[in-house]
C-alpha cells in the first residue's frame, strides 16, 4: 500500500508547481465533438428486477409461518411477538427506502 503522507507531499509539489490550463490548441474540443452520443438508458431491466425481487420476497414470506400468525394476530387485534416483528420489519423497510430516495434526489 502507498502510504498516504508519501500522497500528500506528492500532491502539495504539483500543486505548487502547476502554473494553470495546459493549452492543447482545441484538442479536447476535437475529442469531444467526435464522442458518440450518450445512449439511453434502458428502464425495463430495473423494472422487471424490482418486480422479480418483490414476487420473490412475497413468495418466501408468504410460506413462512410467522407471517400466517402475524396477520391472524393483527386481524384479531392482538399484539404478538409475531406480529410486532412484521411491524418493525415494514417500518425500517419503509424508512431505508425514503432515505435511499432522499441520497438518489440529492444526487442528481
Amino acid at each position: 500500500m502507498n502510504d498516504p503522507n508519501t500522497d500528500d507531499a506528492i500532491d502539495s509539489l504539483l500543486r505548487r508547481s502547476f502554473d494553470g490550463p495546459v493549452a492543447d490548441d482545441g484538442f479536447c474540443d476535437r475529442v469531444m465533438r467526435q464522442l458518440p452520443p450518450r445512449r439511453a438508458r434502458l428502464r425495463w431491466p430495473l423494472a422487471a428486477g424490482i418486480l422479480c425481487g418483490m414476487a420473490t420476497c412475497w413468495l418466501s414470506l408468504w410460506l413462512a409461518p410467522w407471517l400466517h400468525v402475524a396477520w391472524q394476530n393483527w386481524q384479531g387485534n392482538e399484539l404478538t411477538p409475531a406480529l410486532l416483528a412484521l411491524l418493525l420489519a415494514a417500518t425500517v423497510m419503509s424508512l431505508l427506502a425514503a432515505c435511499w430516495a432522499l441520497a438518489e434526489a440529492t444526487e442528481r
